[in-house]
């Protein structure tokens, strides 16, 4: 096989007290909900754009006694399912697509001040010069498009046990015709190597190994590096990674377009309609982040 994994970010032992977060069951008088998950929003690893945004929206609805708590991913989901199966409160930074919502009966908390923004897009950008050294992959990875109901495919897969490259693997089988129209129009190679550079996000992990399946199966020797964000964005500035699908652009990682604004190209939107915010379980009596104020 020729793809390889290499850097992968180590998950923080993070021991979140959800004993403190949320010892009673959800409450129904909002007056209770800071208290009854002392004051704490359960957020991913610190570079990631949703944090930037989470530490605006504290500041933005004045929300001064509350702290946001940095871990990873798979640690924010961990402390969920821990918080869920006991039906206990939790408020946590959230995207979509991702596997929980079709896990768990989550909703967003309403933003009057627009801090999270409109709807996202997840974009592909290149490293320059990938066009004309790699023209055949990179028009691969410019015709890359599906949908929310296709990753989650590979999400949910991922999450209940199979291996990314596994679940990757069987969702190409399954949707032949839809691979056929990314690779339309390119010819196959013999082992010429491309580096795909992405962060740990389960949205990100599941698009990243289907790309690098369907490469491999374009004769590619793949290599997957998976760092945090502002590494990821430093590796195709510089040229030391050739791409990555990893881009939510315009909010979550704006910062790093900005910083490296000319040293990439974003050479396509594989997918419209995502969105970030602050996530709850349904049963909290909670509607809105002004609630929080309370």
């Amino acid at each position: 096989m020729w793809k390889k994994i290499i850097g992968v970010v180590s998950i923080a032992a993070l021991s979140f007290s959800l004993a403190a977060c949320g010892s009673n069951k959800a409450s129904s008088d909002n007056s209770s909900v800071a208290n009854s998950v002392n004051h704490k929003i359960i957020g991913i690893d610190p570079g990631a754009g949703i944090m930037q945004a989470t530490d605006n929206a504290i500041k933005d609805y004045k929300l001064d006694k509350w702290q946001l708590v940095s871990g990873s991913s798979a640690a924010m989901t961990a402390a969920l399912k821990k918080a869920y199966d006991k039906k206990e409160p939790i408020i946590i930074t959230g995207w979509n697509p991702h596997w929980m919502f079709a896990k768990y009966d989550l909703k967003y908390l309403k933003d009057p001040k627009g801090v999270y923004g409109g709807a996202e897009e997840i974009h592909t950008i290149a490293r320059k010069g990938l066009d004309k050294d790699l023209p055949d992959a990179y028009k691969i990875l410019s015709n890359f498009k599906w949908s929310e109901d296709d990753m989650g495919k590979v999400m949910l897969d991922i999450q209940e046990g199979t291996k990314p490259d596994d679940a990757a693997a069987k969702w190409v089988k399954d949707n032949a015709d839809k691979v056929a129209e990314w690779t339309d129009g390119t010819n196959e190679v013999k082992g010429k190597k491309i580096k795909l550079v992405y962060v740990a996000w389960d949205s990100e992990i599941a698009s990243t190994n289907v790309i690098a399946k369907v490469l491999e199966d374009q004769g590619y020797n793949v290599t997957l590096t998976q760092v945090e964000a502002g590494p990821m964005w430093t590796a195709i500035a510089d040229g030391s990674a050739d791409a990555s699908l990893s881009a939510w652009l315009p909010l979550t990682h704006q910062t790093y377009s900005k910083k490296y604004n000319g040293k990439f190209d974003d050479i396509g939107t594989s997918m419209t309609g995502v969105k970030i915010g602050l996530v709850v379980p349904k049963y909290m009596k909670i509607d809105s982040i002004e609630d929080l104020k309370k």
